[in-house]
């Protein structure tokens, strides 16, 4: 049937709609990565999202359900030119059509999807409907996701855990992608994941070795709350922070962030290692980046800068074994090199339990 896309702006742009017909509301915003959808419209940092992909055409190697990054799907609905209905790949269980009408996840199909990213590459992120009736539109009854406690909504609720290797992790659940702990479990780590808003007691009753933020949907403001706690933590234990969970460490000792006009979503963003002065190619999802001024007084340093607009994509600490990332090491855009930072955080926990045992 004949759906729209209508954009904050009152701009509306024509497609067709498949599957779910009912309206859905969110944040606008664009995917540029050629593959991946899978992991897209499963990861818990698109919470609330409407997804327009930059690729032309989506769906083509189906759905394959090993790599969902949650359990269900996380985005509101999906925008593209063009959706096969059949995927032709040896590991595809489904058609991504079939798989989002499951769901109820709303695709658009035969958009202007270049017309709708420039929209939003001029004037930001925004509010957008997914209607098939113009005249029913109404932005004044929405709730705007940067005022959504989103983090609540995507968080376990109960304790878990996997893996039983020397380093024990703790995962401080803000919206974990499932690939975050495959490869801490991978590289010899159990992993006890906790809902996001555990407290302080309960996760040193724990004894870990390393605390890990996840990364995670929405303002990181909205957890500005749990700050304290984060700084604490931090400083007790060595500690690594993956996008949500890189700005939380920020604003624990006293950082600041904002919110990008349009936030860095792709499988291509180019981030240096100003210690190393290696590149990476990453994976990126965030709307939110650390700005630079704010850390005069924060004793962290900036470690990776993004090539395309200098923002901060990392930091380290001066003083504690704390390392931040922007972008996501565990995901694998086509390099996996990357995936070494890991590595460096298990070098933290076992220079720390060598201190413990020789103190």
């Amino acid at each position: 049937m004949k759906g729209y896309i209508v954009l904050s702006t009152g701009e509306f742009f024509e497609g067709e709609l498949l599957g779910n017909d009912q309206e859905v509301y969110g944040e606008a915003v664009f995917f540029t990565g050629m593959t991946g959808y899978e992991e897209v419209i499963t990861d818990p940092s698109f919470k609330g999202q409407i997804v327009v992909f930059t690729y032309p055409l989506i769906g083509n190697y189906g759905i394959n359900g090993s790599d969902q990054e949650s359990k269900i799907p996380q985005a509101s609905a999906l925008i593209m030119q063009g959706c096969r209905n059949q995927g032709y790949h040896y590991e595809a269980k489904q058609p991504l059509t079939e798989y989002a009408k499951k769901h109820s996840i709303p695709i658009l199909v035969g958009v202007d999807t270049r017309a709708v990213v420039k929209r939003i590459r001029e004037l930001g992120d925004m509010g957008a409907i997914i209607t098939t009736n113009l005249e029913t539109v109404d932005f004044s009854t929405k709730q705007g996701i940067e005022t959504r406690n989103l983090v609540e909504e995507v968080s376990i609720t109960e304790m878990e855990t996997y893996g039983d290797g020397e380093y024990h992790v703790v995962m401080i659940d803000f919206g974990y992608k499932k690939s975050i702990l495959s490869n801490l479990v991978q590289l010899g780590c159990k992993v006890t994941v906790v809902p996001f808003d555990t407290d302080e007691k309960t996760i040193q009753s724990l004894q870990p070795d390393g605390i890990l933020l996840s990364n995670g949907p929405g303002n990181p403001k909205k957890l500005l709350h749990l700050a304290p706690q984060i700084k604490r933590l931090a400083t007790m234990y060595p500690t690594m922070g993956i996008c949500l969970g890189h700005q939380l460490l920020a604003l624990a000792f006293g950082g600041n962030t904002e919110k990008l006009r349009f936030g860095h979503r792709g499988a291509n963003q180019p981030v240096q290692d100003l210690f190393t002065k290696k590149v990476y190619i990453t994976s990126q999802n965030h709307s939110y980046f650390v700005t630079d001024e704010s850390l005069k007084q924060t004793g962290f340093i900036p470690r990776y800068i993004n090539i395309n607009d200098r923002s901060i994509e990392g930091m380290s600490h001066k003083q504690y074994p704390i390392t931040s990332v922007q972008f996501h090491p565990e995901a694998h855009p086509g390099p996996s090199d990357s995936e070494e930072i890991f590595l460096h955080f298990l070098t933290d926990m076992s220079s720390k339990r060598r201190e413990k045992a020789y103190a």
